[in-house]
Parts: structure tokens; C-alpha cells; sequence
């Protein structure tokens, strides 16, 4: 750091998780610019309500805490779980950069190290996310599925206290906070599609800085940028919100953005799921065009009924 640069400061939510993965950032951008960096805590409405995230539509409540600040100046940049970031861009806001992206899929954690197809009939399986349960019970419809909240901890000692029979969690999340061992059974993306996003983090700050954003786009990652792009981009057409029940996956491979997604009714029974790829420079067109297709074979329905 050179004389009379002050630290950058970083906002963040203060669970372990956003902690945790806030530092993971903190730290690669000094290690690549010299240039040091402080975290400053921000308590978020989704942090604090004890609504279930389906309900308050998800999209958002991880959110505008930290952009407030960012826009007041309180910070200078904010660390995201990409998925939690709504799809619209925000006034004022940039995204500078999205890290390399960590493992995308799903976890179980489940009790007596079971798999999913180990459960027994009714058993209980705890997760907050239509999206997961919409696919699950494709997988498994005689179980039962509980909407839970709290941080990884506390959905972890539901299993452990015997409340839940298992909980499914991403996967990063745990490999961020060092709890890959009480993992059962990593769901493979063909039989469990993430969500947008998922197992990637966003780094934003003000559009109106232009150092901060070539500072900040050191730790930017065009392949991930490339994919989540293309995800995203399925949500937006489809206007659907992080809690809807769809999953989208994209990896570049040999030159081309290949793109996967799915729309499942809420008991699991229908499903709408396509496939496309195309080149990097158009996965926001890729994505649009994918979920247009999505959109003619029905998917708007399947996202817009009722929970059951």
C-alpha cells in the first residue's frame, strides 16, 4: 500500500458464510494489488425477518443494505452470493467483478450418512428454496419437504438434533465455512440444476469510479463471467425472481458458453428443460433465446402457480 492510500473497505452481511467468503476476496485483491482492505459489517432486512425467503419473493433482502451504503459512501465495495443479486441492474451500481466460480451444486446433509434414495418414505428434508424442492420431488416425491431458515449452523444442528432427516445446502457454501464433512451426497447437476449463479460471488461498487473498477476487475473471471451471464439471463426473460422454481447451469467448453435450464412445477410433476450454446460474446442473448424457447413450451405457467 502506498503512503496515504487508506484501506478499501469492504461491506458485507455478518453471517460466518458472507464473512468468510467477503475475506476470501479481501484477500486476493491485496495479494494481486498491494492494496489493503477492511470489513465493514451491514446488518440486511433478509438477515433479521423471519419470513421465509419464498415468500418475500427472495430477491433483494440480502441486498440493498449494502448498496445503500455503497451509494452513501460507506463503503467502497460489496461482496454478494451472486444468486441473491436481483437480475435488474441496480442505479449507480456497477458490477465490477465475479470471481472465479466455486463448486455449483447441491448438497445433502443428511443423518447416518444417507443419500437421497437412503431415506425412508416420509421422511423430512428441509430446505427453503422452490427450486430445490421442485426438483427434488422429481427425485423423490414420498418424502416431505420443510421450508427452514437460519444460517448453515442452524439448518446443520436441525439434523444433528434430530428435528429434520436432512437438509440440502450449496455446496460452497459449506467448502467456504470448512463443513464439506458433513456432506452425504453432492448432487450431480443433471439431476439437481443450481440456481443462477450459485457458487459464485459478485463484487460491486459505484459506476460513477472508474479507478475502483479497473482495481476491482483484477479478480474478475471472464469464463464465469461468460456462464453466469447466460444464467442470469434465462431468469430475466423468464421474470422470474431468485426463489422462483428454476435452475440454470452454464460451463465454457472449447470455446462456447453451454447452457442448461429447467422450469418445474411445484409438485416436481412437469418440467420444462432445454439446452443451447453459443459463444461467449452473446451469453446474455444465448440465455434470452433459451428461455424463450422455455417460455413457448409452457414454462411461464409452471413458474407462476401456487405452492402446494
Amino acid at each position: 500500500m502506498t503512503d496515504g492510500e487508506r484501506p478499501l473497505r469492504l461491506g458485507t452481511r455478518r453471517s460466518l458464510m458472507a464473512m468468510t467468503q467477503s475475506q476470501a476476496v479481501a484477500d486476493e485483491l491485496t495479494r494481486r494489488t498491494g492494496r489493503a482492505v477492511e470489513l465493514v459489517g451491514v446488518t440486511t432486512y433478509g438477515d433479521v425477518t423471519r419470513t421465509h425467503l419464498a415468500q418475500l419473493g427472495g430477491t433483494g433482502v440480502f441486498v440493498n443494505a449494502l448498496r445503500d451504503r455503497l451509494l452513501t459512501g460507506e463503503i467502497d465495495f460489496a461482496v454478494h452470493s451472486l444468486k441473491d443479486l436481483p437480475t435488474k441492474p441496480a442505479d449507480g451500481v456497477a458490477m465490477a467483478a465475479l470471481p472465479a466460480r466455486d463448486d455449483p451444486r447441491d448438497a445433502l446433509i443428511a443423518r447416518d450418512g444417507a443419500k437421497l434414495a437412503d431415506l425412508p418414505a416420509g421422511g423430512t428434508v428441509g430446505t427453503g428454496s422452490p427450486r430445490r424442492v421442485a426438483q427434488l420431488r422429481r427425485l423423490r416425491p414420498d418424502l416431505a419437504y420443510v421450508p427452514i431458515r437460519g444460517n448453515a449452523d442452524t439448518r446443520l444442528g436441525k439434523v444433528h438434533a434430530g428435528e429434520l432427516d436432512a437438509v440440502v445446502l450449496a455446496y460452497a457454501g459449506l467448502a467456504r465455512i470448512g463443513r464439506l464433512d458433513e456432506v452425504t451426497e453432492a448432487f450431480d447437476t443433471d439431476a439437481l440444476l443450481p440456481a443462477p449463479g450459485q457458487g459464485s460471488l459478485a463484487v460491486e461498487c459505484v459506476s460513477g469510479c472508474p479507478g475502483l473498477i479497473d482495481l476491482l476487475a483484477v479478480i474478475d473471471d471472464a469464463s464465469t463471467r461468460a456462464a453466469v451471464t447466460a444464467e442470469r439471463a434465462v431468469l430475466a426473460t423468464l421474470e422470474a425472481g431468485c426463489s422462483a422454481p428454476v435452475g440454470a447451469y452454464a460451463v465454457v467448453h472449447d470455446g462456447a458458453v453451454h447452457l442448461r435450464a429447467v422450469a418445474v412445477s411445484t409438485d416436481g410433476g412437469t418440467a420444462v428443460r432445454m439446452a443451447r450454446s453459443g459463444p461467449p460474446t452473446q451469453a446474455e442473448q444465448l440465455g434470452r433465446a433459451l428461455a424463450s424457447e422455455m417460455l413457448a413450451q409452457g414454462a411461464a405457467e409452471l413458474i407462476g402457480e401456487p405452492a402446494r
